[in-house]
Parts: structure tokens; C-alpha cells; sequence
């Protein structure tokens, strides 16, 4: 037997396995080298994939009534455990019970109490952190007489960290900061940590986001060792590196993005067939410039995506590289993989290849122009653009085609508005702008769909080691609580299972009715998210049995791994054994950190707009909003305004009467007047509170405000 880590486990998976100790494993293994077994068995026991027990006997977490996960902590205190193996439940535990582990930590949980009734999530305890994720925490510095404490702004956070400051850095009461935590949290003690960064005022609209980057330990600045990399890179193709492409810059190619995109790295070109179309996704080509192994890479690595903050860009790489070389710029040279499809005229792929091709656009398009040249035809575009409007017009029937295709195979359709926040020089927000995806957004989104598919099939048939995006099928507890709510809404599923095509079709009959967008959300909400895996597991939402991201190796590390692996097969011809089993075990560590990643970008982009937003309507306070219920809870409900900023209005502001809240149907009831309130009701409310440390927002019902005899301004 080949001794690693994935011999180790199999062997101590199987069901005749009963824990031994180091010296039965060292005989029942044969194994010749005991140093280097004793160094893997420790690093494994260290990572949480095996358990010592009290007997010094190893097994595996499972067999021991143990589970390992990610910590998930409510900032109410209970916590939830979300299993490395998603076949698992979540595992839910009490805040006494965390025994000094925090948000986000990677632990080990014994199971206390088992599931009694279905649906109901097993009870657990944290025994022991397996690996820390809050090294450095931002928080408000608090000094107390003796007493000097950092608050953190993360809720899930739960208590203050004692706090010490070097002699070199100055902070007042009040300030934000930043400590690295010197001692852990046990269950009877504090966390302590060190000042180690000041970063400004409280209030301060330039120093928010700066709070979000850290925070998140977000990246801002590349290691000097990176940028040197970058600088040695030239800023153009060289004639060397075009030999034994496709040479594709004769073909007529355009990109098509938003106004202020400066990392272009997918390119689309169109031509009509006899019985269809042939379709080409050209993509830069970041894995020709990124080579496995170079500071470039590990901190790509690291960073596993780009962040799209409010008033800033985190890119994955350089900027050398992200706006330079790899964007595909117009009229300049650049290397591309290629896709090129042969669809016929009911969406079917009749015949595809994958190059390595050079090619040169020929414009840079917008979204905004592109749709007012197909919606509105307007003239001074139609003119200026004049040789691609047939192009376009191409584009948008096949577009149509797959769109359709894809919703007939029953892949769901979700159409939320993007909330952007625009800021001014200081980074002050002057407006909230919703966007509602548009034609030349869904040309593009089903091109990029539809390389995606073709390449992750290709990958599967010829078995290559890549990580595919999945989203799996969502539990039966979390379906049972949408099928719940749905009811309330009279939309009633009978069927025995709940396919993605059920799902879109209750999307369908809620279409331009009120509680569209509640609805939308119920379904979302009862989702799983979706992660990286190097199993092809199928993408529930796109009703699609292979997916992967190919189409954005610029600010997506999953997807210039493929591109990787692709230019290995197409340049070698196939791939060792040594090399397919190098990435065969690179790539479940990848999914994982990838998938952490871009979790992690999700919440800091969600966050960075969030407190923008109540920047943004603090300026409002006393005036009167029109918003439609999103959703009830035991102490209030939440509304949303059209500008979509959500915001809570109290249980305690409901003076009329005394509420209770109705789980099963999701209401709020009055006990005396059973007057009730419910997911997707208007109602007019006034805004009474911002905090904006918090980004949380609270308004009153306009009727019960004015009740009070408080003066409002109305703004609809």
C-alpha cells in the first residue's frame, strides 16, 4: 500500500476497521519508513482528518460520534456547525457549548444529542478548534479606567477581546482598529490580542470600507515578490508565443460589458450556418501568463477571487495583468482559449472545439450600448456601430434559443434587480441605482452558460482533474418550509419531488404580481449555495448535469485551474499518471478554498453595499416610504423599498395592539383586533433610525408614527 493521506483514511473507513494504536498501524500498514509516516499521522490528526482517543487509539471523526465543519455563530450566540461532508446535517450548537470557538472557525464537534423527529437538527458540542479563521479582528477600541477592550463589529463576534496597544501606535476611545488576537477564547476566559493598526473615526466614510477589507482579511496591496513577477511580464504578445495557435484575428470580435469593466477576459464572436450558428467564447488566456508554482499563482491561490467592493476593485491578480496583458482590449493582440460551437436552430451543440487561439477585438462594447442599439435602435448608435448591429441582432436570436432551451430542461430563472451604490471623491454615497438585467446582459450570460456546459462535458468525458461548480439538490427540511410559505401565497406543489421545472413554473405564475420578488426570494433562500467540487455533482439551478467555470480566469482561480489542466492536454496530448494524480489531490483542497473565498467576497460585497445604503438614507430620517413586507419574524417584520434597501420594523412600534407571531403561517397577529401582517403586504413607513456602524435600519408604520405626533415628510 502507498502510504498518504487518501490510503490512511480509506483504510480506517472501512467497516472491519476498529481504532488501533500507533504500533498496531505501524504493523497492520507494513510501514517501512517511520519518520515520515509519524510526520503525515501528526499533520493528519493536527487537520482534524483523524481522532486520538484517550486510549491513544486513531480513527476517524465519523466513527467516534464526532463531525468536523465550519462554525456558522448567530450573533443571538447559538451556533450551527456546517459538516466538510454536505451528506451530513448541520449540527446545531448552544452558545455555552462553543467552549471558546468563534464565527467561522474550522472545528470538531461531538454529537450530544441525535435527531428525535424529523427535520430536527442534531445537538452538539465543540471539543476542539481545529483551525482559527479570526487572526485579526476590526472592532470599535473601548478604554475603561483599567480596562482597555476592542468591540468587534462582526456581531457573530460575540465578546470583547482584551486589548493591549504598542507604545508606537496612538488610539483614542472610539476609534476603529485593528487587533491580532495573542490568546484564544476559552469557555470561562476572553480572548486577548494586540493593537496593531489604527484606521480611523468612527463615522468616517472613508474608513468603513477600509474596515470591510480587514475585517475579512481581504488583500489589498500585492507582496512586493508578486508585483516583480507581474513587472517582468511584457505588456504585449510576443510573436514566439502566437506559434502553434489558431490565428483567429481576422474573425470579427467584439466584447460586450459594463461601463466601468477594465478586466475584459471573454470576447464572443458569431456567424450564421446553414441550419444555425457558430458560436465563439474566446477567453483570456491567464494560465499562458500565471504558471503553476510562481508567487503569481499562490497568491491567486490565496486570494481565490476578485472583490467588488462599493467604491473599489480587490483584484485576484495585478494589475498588470487584470487590466493589462490578459484583458482582451481592443485592436491589441492577445491570447485566448477558445471555444468554438457549431449550434444548430434549436439550441443543440451539433460540434465544438477548445484552442489555444491569438485573436483581436475589434470593438469594446457596453451593455448600455448594446441594448439601446437592440431595444430602441437608436439611431446615432445604429450608425456608429453600424458594421455589428447584424452581429447583435445574431447574437440576440441565439441567445433567445438557449434561453429557451435551458428553461424547457428546467433550469430556474431568477430575476433580482443589482443594487449599485454610487459614491462620490470621499466616498460619500450620492444615489442607490437598481438594475434589472437586460438583453445584452443575457446574451452574454447564456454564451458564458453555454461554454461552461460544453467545457465541463469535455472535462468529464475525458476524465480530467478540474473542479466543477456544483448545486445539489436542497433538503428535504428546507423544501418543506418553502412548500409551507408557498401556500400562503395559494401556490400549492403536490408533486412527490420538487424539480428545478416545479420551481419555475410557480416562478412563472408569480410573474409581475406583488409577491414576485418575496417569492423569488423564499425559493432562493431554500437553496444550497453552490461551491466548487472535483465531483461532477450537477448544478441544480441550471438543471445541468456538468458544469464548471471556465469563463473568467481574471478574477476566478477555479477557472484558470481549468484553463491549466485544458493547456496541459492540448499541448502534451494527454496527461501522466504523476501529473493527473498531482491535481487529482490539489483539487478537493482547491474546492474548499475556493468555495471560502468566494463566500467570503459575497459577504464583504453584500456588507460594503449595505452600509453605503444606510450612509445613504441617514439623510432621510423622518420621511415616509412606501415598502412591501419581505419578511416576519417573532419581533417585527422586515420591509423593502422600491430602491430595494431593506430595513426592520419593530414588534415593540406596534402600539395598536399586542402581536404574535404565527410560524406556520408567517404572521403577525393582533391578539385583540386579529388585525394581521404578512409577507408582501404594503405598507407605508417612516424611517426613524440609521446605524450605520451596524449598516442596520429601522422604520415605524406611518400610521402608528404619526400617531405619536411626530412631523413627516412624505417621499415616494
Amino acid at each position: 500500500m502507498v502510504l498518504n493521506r487518501e490510503s490512511i483514511l480509506n483504510y480506517m473507513k472501512q467497516d472491519s476497521y476498529r481504532p488501533l494504536t500507533y504500533q498496531e498501524l505501524l504493523s497492520a500498514l507494513e510501514v517501512e519508513d517511520e519518520s515520515e509516516f509519524a510526520a503525515l499521522l501528526g499533520r493528519m490528526e493536527k487537520d482534524g482528518d483523524i481522532v486520538v482517543t484517550r486510549k491513544h487509539k486513531y480513527g476517524v471523526p465519523e466513527m467516534m460520534n464526532l463531525v468536523r465543519g465550519s462554525l456558522q455563530v448567530n450573533a443571538k450566540g447559538f451556533a450551527f456547525l456546517l459538516p466538510d461532508d454536505p451528506s451530513q446535517p448541520e449540527v446545531f450548537i448552544y452558545e455555552r457549548d462553543l467552549n471558546g470557538a468563534m464565527h467561522r472557525d474550522r472545528v470538531m464537534v461531538r454529537i450530544n444529542r441525535r435527531q428525535y423527529h424529523a427535520g430536527q437538527k442534531p445537538e452538539g458540542e465543540v471539543i476542539r478548534a481545529i483551525k482559527r479563521a479570526n487572526h485579526e479582528v476590526v472592532g470599535t477600541y473601548r478604554k475603561r479606567k483599567n480596562i482597555s477592550q476592542v468591540i468587534p463589529d462582526d456581531p457573530r463576534l460575540l465578546y470583547p477581546i482584551n486589548a493591549r496597544r504598542s507604545t508606537k501606535i496612538k488610539v483614542a476611545d472610539g476609534q476603529k482598529v485593528v487587533v491580532r488576537i495573542t490568546s484564544w477564547p476559552e469557555r470561562d476566559k476572553l480572548a486577548e490580542g494586540k493593537i496593531i493598526e489604527v484606521l480611523g473615526s468612527k463615522g468616517d466614510p472613508r474608513v468603513d470600507i477600509r474596515c470591510v477589507v480587514k475585517k475579512y482579511g481581504l488583500a489589498e496591496d500585492f507582496p512586493k515578490k508578486v508585483e516583480k513577477e507581474a513587472m517582468a511580464i511584457p505588456s504585449s504578445v510576443q510573436d514566439h508565443e502566437i506559434a502553434g495557435r489558431r490565428d483567429l484575428r481576422d474573425l470579427k470580435t467584439v466584447t460586450i460589458d459594463g461601463d466601468d469593466a477594465k478586466d475584459l477576459d471573454d470576447a464572443v464572436s458569431i456567424t450564421r450556418l446553414d441550419d444555425g450558428y457558430r458560436l465563439g467564447v474566446h477567453i483570456a488566456d491567464v494560465s499562458h501568463y500565471v504558471r503553476e508554482g510562481t508567487a503569481i499563482d499562490k497568491e491567486a491561490y490565496r486570494r481565490g477571487t476578485s472583490v467588488y467592493l462599493v467604491d473599489r476593485v480587490l483584484p485576484m491578480l495585478p494589475v498588470q495583468l487584470s487590466n493589462g496583458i490578459c484583458s482582451l482590449n481592443a485592436g491589441e493582440d492577445r491570447l485566448a482559449m477558445s471555444v468554438i460551437m457549431d449550434i444548430d436552430s434549436e439550441g443543440n451543440i451539433i460540434d465544438y472545439e477548445i484552442c489555444k487561439a491569438v485573436i483581436r477585438v475589434d470593438e469594446r462594447m457596453t451593455y448600455n450600448h448594446v441594448n439601446r442599439i437592440l431595444k430602441e435602435q437608436e439611431p446615432e448608435l445604429m450608425e456608429r456601430y453600424r458594421e455589428y448591429v447584424d452581429m447583435f441582432t445574431t447574437m440576440h436570436e441565439l441567445a433567445a434559443i438557449l434561453r429557451r432551451r435551458r428553461f424547457e430542461r428546467g433550469a430556474l430563472d431568477f430575476e433580482f434587480p443589482e443594487t449599485k451604490v454610487v459614491v462620490d471623491e470621499q466616498g460619500f454615497p450620492v444615489a442607490i441605482e437598481k438594475r434589472v438585467q437586460d438583453v445584452a446582459e443575457s446574451i452574454i450570460e447564456e454564451f458564458m452558460i453555454c461554454a461552461n456546459e460544453v467545457v465541463a462535458r469535455h472535462c468529464h468525458e475525458m476524465q480530467l482533474p478540474v473542479l466543477y461548480r456544483v448545486h445539489e439538490k436542497p433538503d428535504g427540511e428546507d423544501l418543506q418550509n418553502l412548500l409551507r410559505i408557498l401556500s400562503l401565497f395559494n401556490h400549492r406543489i403536490n408533486d412527490k419531488e420538487i424539480t428545478p421545472q416545479v420551481l419555475q413554473q410557480v416562478l412563472n405564475d408569480v410573474k409581475g404580481k406583488p409577491e414576485q420578488r418575496i417569492v423569488s426570494t423564499m425559493i432562493l433562500r431554500s437553496l444550497k449555495h453552490a461551491r466548487y467540487s472535483p465531483v461532477p455533482l450537477g448544478h441544480y439551478g441550471l438543471a445541468s448535469p456538468y458544469y464548471l467555470h471556465f469563463t473568467a480566469p481574471i478574477r476566478r482561480y477555479p477557472d484558470l485551474l481549468v484553463h491549466r489542466v485544458l493547456t496541459h492536454l492540448l499541448e502534451k496530448g494527454s496527461l501522466s499518471k504523476k501529473k493527473k494524480a498531482e491535481w487529482e489531490s490539489l483539487m478537493p483542497l482547491a474546492g474548499e478554498q475556493c468555495t471560502l473565498c468566494e463566500m467570503q467576497a459575497e459577504e464583504a460585497e453584500r456588507e460594503s453595499v449595505d452600509i453605503k445604503a444606510a450612509q445613504y438614507m441617514k439623510q432621510f430620517l423622518g420621511e415616509v416610504f412606501q415598502a412591501v413586507i419581505s419578511s416576519i419574524t417573532a419581533f417585527g417584520f422586515f420591509v423593502e423599498l422600491e430602491n430595494t434597501v431593506e430595513g426592520l420594523v419593530h414588534i415593540s412600534t406596534l402600539v395598536d395592539d399586542y402581536y404574535v407571531f404565527d410560524e406556520q403561517q408567517m404572521i403577525l397577529m393582533g391578539k385583540h383586533t386579529r388585525k394581521v401582517y404578512r409577507i408582501g403586504d404594503e405598507v407605508e413607513v417612516v424611517l426613524v433610525k440609521v446605524n450605520v456602524d451596524e449598516a442596520k435600519i429601522d422604520f415605524e408604520l406611518a400610521e402608528q408614527h404619526s400617531s405619536n405626533g411626530t412631523r413627516q415628510r412624505r417621499r415616494h
